[in-house]
């Protein structure tokens, strides 16, 4: 029977059946029968209403196209990291840095044209360095200017986040790869430089 419906009637059934079972209060089953991975590409979609193109112009400056053409005002160095972060939506590990040393570097010079070289390579030595502090720094104030120009939830889609994977190698050995990444979709991201 449930064939013959139109995806629209199956959605007001689903409507239905939701406002049931959270009439019994049992959204631990909706979020069973949702399933996690679902629900976070529905919070995506849900979000994508909210969310902002990131223009990013040839002079490296970084506009909200949809929230008044509001400018990011980060510094160069936080130019440069959220810049690496953007080109790799797969996530990178902050102890894995140092293989990013040449990409970074790249664009700290970039968005840095009147720094001294030796100023930017010191800079990137510091970030790359997984004993330094440098790199949660950094991520911390671009975190901080986003939450000064929009709600958390929102937010949480421009900034440098941490994403665990689990990996199981054979049957006893487990480990953890601790990524961070931006998870604003790419599509949102327009770049005017070419």
């Amino acid at each position: 029977m449930n064939e013959l419906l139109t995806p629209e009637e199956r959605a007001q059934e689903l409507r239905r059946l939701v406002a049931q079972l959270e009439a019994e209060g049992r959204r631990d089953l909706l979020l069973k029968a949702i399933g996690v991975p679902l629900l976070e590409e529905l919070r995506i979609e849900a979000a994508k209403g909210k969310l902002s193109r990131l223009v990013i112009t040839k002079d490296y400056r970084f506009i909200l196209a949809d929230y008044n053409h509001q400018e990011v005002e980060l510094q160069p160095v936080h130019k440069a990291v959220y810049l690496l972060f953007l080109a790799h939506p797969e996530g990178i590990e902050f102890k894995q840095l140092a293989d990013y040393r040449e990409e970074l570097t790249h664009y700290y010079m970039a968005t840095a044209k009147l720094m001294d070289k030796e100023k930017i390579l010191e800079g990137v030595d510091h970030l790359v360095n997984p004993l330094d502090n440098a790199i949660n720094e950094k991520c911390s104030r671009i975190k901080k200017v986003f939450l000064d120009m929009m709600d958390e939830y929102t937010a949480s889609y421009y900034i440098i986040s941490s994403h665990t994977q689990k990996h199981i190698v054979g049957s006893s050995r487990i480990w953890y790869q601790r990524l961070k990444l931006i998870t604003l979709p790419r599509e949102l991201v327009v770049s005017e430089r070419g």
